[in-house]
């Protein structure tokens, strides 16, 4: 293998699901070697998200995401002789991630104190969904009952207060916090550079879930009375979502009207909007905002997505699509910054990790493993004897 950024790190992800086992997918696009420990027969339960979904396709898109690049252990951490084994592994390792409840971890012997004296340079990285302390420190949880819905996001992001909640996507809050512990880990890295030693590191789903919608926290930690969200057309007519003629629909945002509205008047064609007296002052387009949305509703309507994108761009007002999925495939934004690289001798593509360093080149994802796919080439390369391999495999 050639040389990458982390290619002299070894790291164990003991985790499940996506956050804990994503931290360590980005250190595998630069280069760090990822060893998946899951258990024998039916690995890790992150697989099940595919088949309870239905899907009749073979490939397991969950599982491909978020396990490329790495080498299955298939160990049942509940026996002795695999402790001994996942011991001799985290003797080697530089981190070790896992988000096993904190009661399992006691049970299997992978809390910190069980390992960190055995490798005093491991950073040992736990991820919980309430935190490392309190009551509800070893409850369950996943990102949609925390990051999403404990947080507040779940009740704020809706059209009105009177609005159905939306259940959020898979991994909408795992993948940022799988970053949040990505950083916790290289940041460990960095002071174990400087003292020689390791470090405990810690994130949860709740703590990102609030940094998520931290803006509004801390406006009621400030005291203030959070609003309502107000009805369509009371935003103003430079932060409000339309649709045009071929049935898509854009979004346009403003931080500073006094700039953006004269832009966006000429950009449309209406440059005589701007001498109207319902909308020629700030108070007078807040007063009229609904009857300036109409106006847009219309003009909007009449042509189709692209016509504007063009007259938008062109007028240099910011906006933005709402995208489908499958919009993606033909952006030329996304190809030009290589943010689906192709897996190694394969046709799949995958979404890569979401930051570049210049001069440093991602690897080539490789596609991700079958349970146990790596089990006796890496016991034997961690010093099992064939017999002790035939051993644990008859277990």
């Amino acid at each position: 293998m050639s040389q990458g950024l982390f290619s002299d790190l070894l790291v164990i992800d003991c985790a499940s699901f996506i956050a804990g086992p994503a931290a360590a997918t980005v250190l595998s696009d630069y280069g760090a070697r990822v060893i998946k420990v899951e258990p024998p027969v039916i690995g890790d339960a992150y697989r099940n998200l595919f088949r309870l979904r239905g899907t009749p396709d073979d490939i397991d898109y969950f599982w491909a995401l978020d396990s490329r690049n790495k080498e299955s252990l298939a160990l049942d951490l509940r026996r002795p002789e695999a402790q001994a084994v996942l011991q001799t592994l985290v003797k080697q390792a530089d981190v070790f991630i896992t988000n096993t409840p904190f009661p399992a971890r006691e049970r299997l012997g992978i809390r910190a104190q069980d390992l960190m004296h055995l490798n005093r340079r491991l950073i040992y990285a736990s991820l919980s969904p309430y935190g490392e302390h309190g009551p509800e420190r070893d409850r369950t949880g996943f990102d949609a009952t925390v990051w999403w819905a404990r947080s507040g996001l779940m009740d704020m992001v809706r059209a009105n207060p009177q609005a159905e909640h939306g259940v959020s996507m898979p991994g909408m809050g795992d993948h940022p916090t799988a970053m949040a512990m990505y950083g916790a880990i290289v940041t460990a890295l960095y002071k174990r550079q400087m003292t020689g030693e390791g470090s405990e590191v810690s994130t949860s789903l709740l703590a990102n879930g609030l940094w998520a919608n931290g803006c509004q926290v801390q406006a009621a930690l400030c005291g203030y009375e959070l609003m309502e969200r107000p009805p369509r057309g009371a935003r103003g007519a430079l932060n409000e979502i339309y649709a045009t003629a071929d049935g898509r629909h854009f979004i346009i945002a403003s931080t500073n009207p006094a700039r953006d509205w004269p832009l966006l008047a000429k950009a449309v064609g209406h440059a005589e909007w701007l001498e109207d007296p319902l909308f020629a002052t700030p108070e007078a387009r807040l007063m009229n905002g609904p009857e300036l949305v109409r106006r847009f509703d219309a003009l909007f309507a009449a042509q189709p997505y692209a016509h504007w994108a063009q007259a938008l761009s062109d007028g240099d007002v910011t906006f933005g699509i709402v995208g489908t999925i499958y919009d993606h495939f033909s952006d030329g934004q996304i190809e030009a910054n290589g943010l689906f690289p192709e897996f190694e001798g394969h046709w799949l593509r995958t979404v890569d990790s979401p930051f570049q360093i210049e001069g440093e080149s991602k690897f080539q994802p490789r596609m991700a493993p079958g349970i146990g796919e790596h089990t006796r080439a890496l016991l034997a390369e961690f010093g099992c004897s064939a017999a002790e391999i035939e051993a644990l495999a008859a277990e």
